[in-house]
């Protein structure tokens, strides 16, 4: 359980990590979240030949043979022309009105000219049908979307346009945060010269609600065993994740506070850089626990490392990372013999080539680095000095 590789901690982490359970959504209430099952289509979209454009309906035959068309009546958006179309007659549709029967060619307005109740083309031999099929865009029985897809505004359009009132989802995993250390300050309040202000806690509540999770931060009535023990014993979550105390010294006070609540590791440390102490297990009633260091840098990057995924499978989505690739646009020493995960700055090089710097100081206590950063760069361990222009293997972070 020492000294772990990234691939095989995740690989523990997630051994086991499955969807939670099934709810029903409105539409309103669908984004972000993920599909527990398939959205099969019941009908075809359109369910009727539909008009492309604003213009006249009528029989192809007919065209350049007869020379004025009787007009018939009139096909709008939810008005249909309520009869089949006669060799000879035209009727006015409008864009997204059914097309009557016996039509199969709209002649659009601009081609038009009307004369009292007749009406006559001119938009040469061979004219475009304009019109748009039954089931041109999805037909009864097609699987729209499947299970496993995160609802984002694109596929809830879809889901709407299928008639869907509310959708099948996942639960959302709920996360536990716990921030230790007497050394922390709330911001806002007013710390003593030998304090700093907290700020993990922050950051991953909103990296949670990102990746489908629901944060609630608990706060221990102090900074001891039976105190982190007794919050973390009354939580009803699915996860707990810990933030500080993830070492082994005097103070840190995290993993004896879970023993108590029967604590299994399954990973003890990590041989990644930041983050070595990082650490993962089972209470006795099944909740996971994740223990983040309390250096901001080494939380947030064992939190995409980590975090991400395994709130991913507990949603029931694919828990892969989206891992890249990049040139370096800077050299790099040779690594040692953790893998390390850089934060670097991407950008576009006027070949068009994606192209990361890594920030010069990666001290794992610099928030201020990591808010300029929107990459991870890996190093793996033992690496060779890089050159510019080398491929590294990236990990793009979300940047609003």
């Amino acid at each position: 359980m020492k000294n772990l590789t990234v691939e095989d901690a995740r690989a523990r982490m997630l051994d086991g990590a499955a969807r939670l359970g099934v709810e029903a959504v409105a539409l309103s209430e669908a984004v972000g979240r993920v599909l527990a099952r398939d959205v099969v289509a019941d009908r075809h979209q359109p369910p009727f030949d539909a008009s492309a454009m604003d213009g006249w309906a009528v029989r192809r035959a007919d065209y350049g043979v007869v020379a004025a068309f009787a007009i018939a009546g009139e096909s709008a958006a939810g008005r249909a022309y309520p009869a089949t179309l006669e060799p000879g007659q035209a009727v006015r549709i409008f864009t997204g009105a059914p097309v009557p029967p016996g039509a199969d060619l709209v002649i659009i307005q601009e081609e038009a000219v009307r004369d009292g109740d007749r009406v006559s083309f001119a938009a040469g031999d061979n004219p475009k049908s304009n019109i748009r099929p039954a089931g041109g865009d999805f037909r009864s029985g097609d699987r729209l979307l499947g299970a496993g897809a995160r609802i984002d505004p694109w596929r809830l359009s879809l889901a709407a346009a299928a008639g869907r009132a509310d959708l099948p989802v996942a639960r959302r995993p709920k996360v536990a945060i716990l921030a230790t250390g007497d050394e922390l300050v709330a911001p806002g309040g007013a710390p003593e010269a030998d304090q700093i202000f907290e700020s993990g806690s922050f950051s991953l509540a909103a990296l949670i609600e990102a990746w489908g999770g629901q944060p609630i931060k608990l706060a221990p009535a102090a900074d001891s065993v039976d105190a982190i023990a007794l919050a973390v014993a009354d939580a009803e979550v699915d996860l707990v994740v810990t933030i500080g105390g993830a070492s082994v010294g005097d103070y840190d006070l995290v993993k004896p506070a879970m023993a108590r609540l029967g604590l299994v590791l399954r990973v003890q440390t990590i041989a990644v850089r930041p983050g070595k102490p990082t650490w993962f297990g089972l209470l006795e009633d099944g909740r996971r626990v994740l223990g983040l260091p309390g250096n901001p840098a080494s939380a947030l990057v064992c939190a995409e490392l980590f975090l991400r995924p395994l709130l991913a499978a507990l949603s029931g989505a694919d828990p892969a990372l989206p891992f890249g690739v990049a040139r370096l646009a800077a050299p790099l020493p040779g690594n040692g013999p953790r893998e390390h995960w850089m934060r670097a700055a991407r950008a576009v090089d006027a070949e068009g080539r994606v192209t990361v710097t890594p920030f010069p100081d990666q001290d794992s206590s610099l928030v201020g680095v990591f808010a300029r950063a929107d990459a991870l760069v890996m190093r793996p361990a033992g690496a060779p000095p890089a050159h510019a222009g080398d491929l590294v293997v990236t990990l793009p972070l979300a940047r609003a």
